[in-house]
């Protein structure tokens, strides 16, 4: 695969896909990480004697346009991170909007409104494909948080542009997860939080062939614990899969994986509750409470396992952490992961978010952008973002 460093970029026109679904509130960007890490590749671009075409998509609008859904907070806050003007599209395709592109002089900057507007984009359309392909002479995929998704612009785009490559930060997550799994310091922790084991059955799988340690928490951890027989009460659980958290505990064991459950629970009625109502051990879960975060001796346990790690992976959250009530075993969680010596690698939107809360992203060997690309990647599976940059190299 090429990226963007081993390429002449002076004077071109370069259509670069990045990933800016950031969370808004109102007109507001509540976390404008994912544009900070953009900056990297657009300022080599620039640099370079570059114009730049940004394009992007932002939420599920369902492709059709919906104000709500709008990239204008994203141009506005772009421009000031750049330090230039971020002209703002009206369209991502169109007459007016190739105009507009055609016309960048070196150094200017064009972002585009939501791909997402049209239904051609989640369809890997090839006429809109095509159209969007007007806009460039270069294009440059920065979006790996994007890149596990067959759309148009980070695979058909690539049919009808003959210079295509990734950028720095596609390069530094290439570089980082490829590392993680192929020559791994030990002991190697893998942690696994989030609501879902049926959306984490795949990573679970993959790393048990890899890790020496493994780690669940999160509402996933209820499915594995009833699973053993042990009372849940009104948490989440999903009865469908376990005969498969079984299967997977078996499989730790048979490979000699260690492998962490919580031991104790904080609880609650409701994860919107003010407070909790207790900590109990996972043997003592009365019927009519719900488990919502991981409890003090759980922190314990976990910690040990950790602070001596050559490696450490951690996707998903060990709570109902939107809440301050049920927050605390994530925060223990990063603050204990963030002291590690050895390399440590996260990913997934809500991991991300508890780090940026603590101010703790300096803590970290790597910080993935991407959530369901990053979990693909270390599943082994091939990204269609990848393999549409590898074929045109």
């Amino acid at each position: 695969m090429r990226f963007l460093d081993e390429l002449n970029v002076s004077g071109k026109r370069v259509l670069m896909r990045v990933d800016y679904n950031v969370p808004l509130k109102g007109d507001a960007i509540v976390d404008d990480n994912r544009i900070k890490q953009s900056l990297p590749t657009l300022n080599l671009a620039l640099d370079n004697g570059a114009s730049l075409v940004i394009c992007s998509h932002l939420g599920r609008p369902k492709g059709a346009p919906a104000p709500e859904f709008s990239l204008k907070p994203v141009a506005v806050r772009l421009a000031e991170l750049l330090g230039r003007e971020v002209r703002m599209a009206p369209d991502c395709i169109g007459p007016e909007v190739q105009a507009m592109a055609e016309a960048l002089k070196p150094g200017e900057v064009l972002l585009l409104e939501n791909l997402r507007f049209h239904p051609g984009e989640t369809k890997n359309d090839p006429d809109f494909s095509r159209e969007l392909a007007k806009l460039g002479e270069v294009y440059v995929n920065d979006a790996f948080g994007a890149s596990h998704r067959a759309h148009a612009s980070v695979v058909g785009v690539t049919e009808f542009i003959k210079d295509c490559c990734g950028g720095l930060l596609l390069k530094k997550e290439w570089q980082y997860l490829g590392e993680a799994l192929e020559d791994p310091a030990r002991p190697f922790v893998a942690i696994i939080g989030g609501a879902k084991v049926s959306s984490k059955l795949g990573i679970l799988k993959a790393l048990l062939e890899e890790v020496d340690s493994m780690i669940v928490g999160g509402a996933m951890a209820n499915t594995f614990r009833k699973a053993q027989g042990f009372e849940v009460g009104t948490s989440l659980v999903e009865d469908d899969l376990l005969e498969e958290a079984m299967a997977i505990m078996v499989e730790a064991r048979e490979k000699g994986v260690k492998f962490y459950l919580p031991v104790d629970f904080i609880l609650g009625t409701d994860p919107k509750g003010g407070i909790a109502s207790g900590v109990r051990t996972y043997q003592d879960i009365p019927a009519d409470e719900m488990i919502l975060d991981t409890g003090p001796a759980s922190h314990t346990l976990f910690a040990e396992v950790i602070k001596n790690a050559g490696t450490v992976i951690w996707n998903g959250p060990m709570g109902a952490f939107e809440n301050p009530a049920f927050a605390q075993g994530s925060i223990n969680l990063c603050r204990v992961v963030g002291a590690v010596s050895g390399m440590t690698i996260l990913g997934g939107g809500d991991t991300n978010v508890i780090v940026e809360k603590l101010g703790m992203a300096d803590k970290f060997s790597f910080i993935s952008t991407g959530g369901g690309s990053f979990l693909e990647f270390l599943e082994g599976k091939e990204l269609p973002a990848f393999t549409a940059l590898e074929n045109k190299s």
